[in-house]
């Protein structure tokens, strides 16, 4: 229904003037008046229930309607039910029903709900002789006022039950004391849909209930499904009360629904007023299995009579509740006592006793199903599992479970949840050989088992006897990841114990507790090679590593910023694929077993040496060195051969260096992709000190091959004659560097220019080089 923006103000400035505070708030009288109580129950099919477990009436369902009044109950009130259908159209005077409640064997009515009724209106009026005319006249000739009334206190009275039951709640855990309103609050209004006054939580504890429930009617929050329950079946709109509490004049929204609609009642009933009878709304709260009346005005028993007026159940189709799970992805433990199964979306199943026999329907192993009974609890936020649970061992460790039950006399079924059950000692360390635990820090330690929701505790057990408890979190669908505190725990075996629900005994097993030693990252091995670098920190505590079998030994160990470099080497290169994914067992000299990531790298490049020439300055007298050894002053060139599935390539590079690590890199010539040329002067780029073997090794995009020998790189001395008559004189510089000459030795440190050798009996003079002994070289004299 469309409103004028002068409508809406005009039936706000009305209803500000009718109800309002000092301070210029509207507000209604508080429905705190105790009434009378109605008995009412309901058959529908052969089932009979209390009107309280009965949330919409159909036609053909016998009712009876009891005023249970006090035994000496001083003024006569006629009880009068009377069906409606629809705002437009009168219903029929035989739709009208009386009692006599002063007389006992007159007080029931017995009704059967007529075809075509969408409204039952049950009134309370003082016996006046002409009263059921009045009413029932009264009723006809403006249907829709009452339409609209039945659809109003249906509303409110649901309200009522939902901010009811939060007040109980918070005043419950307020007399428990403690921080239990903190904790117990934010999920009861979520529950049953209230506003939660999240600055009361600040407050201290003993002033938390108290600012919570303050100002109590303006709480309530719009519910989809409380209004559908209680809604006409004319179309006719029920938000004209929300229109009005939105208007400057209503207050900005100062009210809430329930605010609203009670209003809206009082001013809708108010307009009945007669000489005879004044018409007071009446809440039909639920108490027990009855009506309690709550009114909001005193009754008067003087013209203007009162008359109480209140509303049954709508007539129709059963507005099911919406439930829906809370945390759809979530897996629950079927085996933890009090499990709850957090719903949303149906504050009524919290509010009122609508939601009968419902049960989580769950499969047994056997295939059998079985169904648990489950209670609705606000304060846990969903369904509550209660009763004694079956053995653990009767359910596969995964299962769905479904809600179901009644809704009144109307089947329902609700969300499915993921649910658990525990399967005995299943839990370990993830890894197989045992966990490695460092005392002095915490550990995070991998566990994988069946049912992880269904873990109960963990606590760990430490050399000295003493247990703490361990906080941990779920990793996927069968693992958790457990922190356990070692911090101030010296080195020794700890006991890890895992407590379950449904199982009795807990799940033990020790580990070991090491001090602080290597760090391990990781290994990288190229396909095809038997040795690979493992890199971390401490590396020399390692023993050995091991990959399918394949054993690694360790070899050299490089100190580098940040960490170690480990070589290790396997006697066989292991059968590895590029990109296979592995996990290495690296064994500690303590015996302790630490794993480390295999990461399995492209074939390295390689290339063989297939031909090598050096070029010699011209000197006054040369000494003549044999193949394979290089003069400092030499220009080397030597050439290569692709090997394997290398191929060269413009920007490949070649290190070459010596045995104590002076290195060199130069650019390659290419003669084709299968041979490359390289020339360089050692002595010039590997430093005037330079000396000893000689080896190079391929470089293609940042990947080196093996190291391959070159050569021997000796530094030789500048001889200006050399001459022999009965002996041989030689003179020049850098003599030092000869190590002997005609096979005489040359003294340490020697520092003159010249020296003398014994003649040889033919050809050249003989010489050996302090940086290649074991090589012959010879000088060329004159005689």
């Amino acid at each position: 229904m469309m409103m004028t923006r002068r409508m809406v103000g005009g039936i706000a400035a009305a209803a500000c003037a009718l109800i309002s505070t000092g301070d210029g708030r509207a507000e209604i009288a508080a429905f705190d008046l105790a009434g009378p109580r109605l008995t009412v129950t309901v058959k529908h099919g052969g089932v009979t229930l209390p009107i309280t477990q009965v949330p919409n009436l159909s036609a053909g369902d016998e009712v009876l309607v009891r005023a249970d009044l006090p035994v000496d109950q001083g003024a006569r009130y006629l009880l009068v039910v009377g069906f409606l259908r629809g705002a437009t159209n009168p219903p029929p005077k035989n739709w009208f029903f009386k009692a006599e409640t002063w007389k006992p064997k007159n007080r029931d009515l017995r009704l059967t709900v007529p075809k075509g009724a969408q409204q039952v209106v049950a009134f309370l009026a003082p016996e006046t002789g002409g009263d059921f005319g009045t009413l029932t006249g009264a009723v006809r000739g403006r249907p829709g006022a009452f339409v609209r009334a039945s659809q109003d206190l249906n509303q409110a009275a649901l309200d009522r039950a939902r901010l009811d039951t939060y007040v109980a709640g918070v005043n419950r855990r307020d007399a428990e004391g403690g921080s239990r309103v903190e904790v117990a609050s934010p999920l009861l209004a979520r529950s049953l849909a209230i506003q939660l006054k999240a600055d009361c939580l600040a407050k201290p504890a003993e002033l938390q209930a108290g600012c919570l429930t303050a100002g109590r009617d303006s709480l309530v929050l719009s519910d989809g499904h409380s209004s559908s329950l209680a809604e006409a079946l004319t179309g006719t709109p029920t938000d004209l009360a929300f229109q009005l509490a939105a208007t400057p004049q209503g207050g900005l929204g100062y009210y809430s629904p329930y605010i609203g609609v009670v209003r809206d009642v009082a001013r809708l009933l108010g307009a009945f007023r007669t000489a005879n009878y004044q018409y007071i709304p009446a809440l039909a709260t639920h108490d027990g299995d009855a009506l309690a009346l709550l009114l909001n005005a005193a009754p008067s028993f003087s013209k203007p009579l009162s008359v109480l007026v209140t509303a049954l159940p709508p007539v129709g189709p059963a507005s099911l509740p919406p439930l829906r799970a809370t945390e759809p992805a979530a897996r629950y433990c079927l085996a933890r006592p009090g499990l709850a199964l957090p719903v949303e979306g149906a504050p009524l199943i919290y509010a009122t006793r609508y939601a009968r026999n419902v049960a989580l329907r769950v499969a047994g192993r056997d295939g059998r199903e079985i169904d648990l009974p489950v209670v609705a609890d606000a304060e846990k936020g969903g369904f509550v599992v209660k009763g004694d649970l079956p053995r653990a061992s009767a359910f596969e460790p995964e299962l769905t479970g479904r809600l179901h039950g009644e809704w009144g006399f109307v089947p329902f079924d609700g969300p499915r949840f993921a649910l658990q059950s525990p399967q005995g000692p299943s839990w370990h360390p993830d890894d197989g050989d045992g966990a490695t635990l460092v005392a002095g820090r915490d550990n995070a330690l991998a566990l994988t088992g069946a049912a992880p929701a269904c873990v109960a505790n963990i606590e760990i057990k430490l050399p000295g006897g003493n247990t703490r408890a361990v906080t941990w979190e779920q990793r996927g669908a069968n693992g958790l990841t457990a922190k356990l505190p070692l911090g101030d725990v010296p080195p020794g075996d700890v006991t890890v114990r895992i407590g379950q629900y449904g199982v009795a005994d807990p799940i033990e097993f020790k580990l070991t507790a090491y001090a602080e030693a290597s760090r391990i990252d990781s290994f990288t091995l190229h396909a095809d090679d038997r040795s690979g670098v493992l890199t971390g920190a401490r590396l020399d505590k390692v023993a050995a590593l091991t990959i399918d079998g394949s054993r690694f030994v360790p070899g050299a160990l490089a100190r580098v910023e940040g960490g170690d470099r480990l070589t290790l080497t396997a006697e066989a290169a292991p059968a590895l694929a590029v990109g296979d994914a592995k996990t290495g067992k690296v064994t500690l000299i303590d015996k302790r077993i630490v794993n480390a990531r295999v990461t399995v790298a492209p074939p390295r490049p390689a290339a063989t040496l297939i031909g090598r020439s050096v070029t010699v300055p011209a000197t006054p007298v040369a000494i003549a060195l044999p193949e394979g050894v290089v003069s400092q002053y030499g220009r080397l060139t030597f050439s290569l051969r692709a090997a394997g599935g290398t191929r060269f390539a413009t920007d490949d590079r070649v290190e070459v260096a010596t045995a104590d690590d002076a290195t060199t890199t130069v650019g390659v010539s290419l003669q084709d992709p299968q041979v490359a040329v390289v020339s360089l002067t050692p002595g010039a780029v590997l430093g005037v000190g330079a000396a000893g073997p000689l080896r190079f090794r391929l470089v293609q995009g940042g990947v080196a091959s093996d190291w391959q020998p070159l050569g021997t790189l000796a530094r030789v001395p500048t001889l200006r004659t050399a001459a022999c008559k009965d002996s041989c004189t030689v003179t020049g510089s850098d003599l030092f560097l000869l190590r002997s000459v005609g096979g005489a030795a040359m003294p340490e440190g020697f520092t003159g220019d010249s020296l003398s050798a014994p003649k040889p009996a033919s050809g050249p003079l003989p010489v050996s080089l302090r940086d290649a002994p074991d090589v012959a070289a010879s000088i060329e004299v004159t005689r």
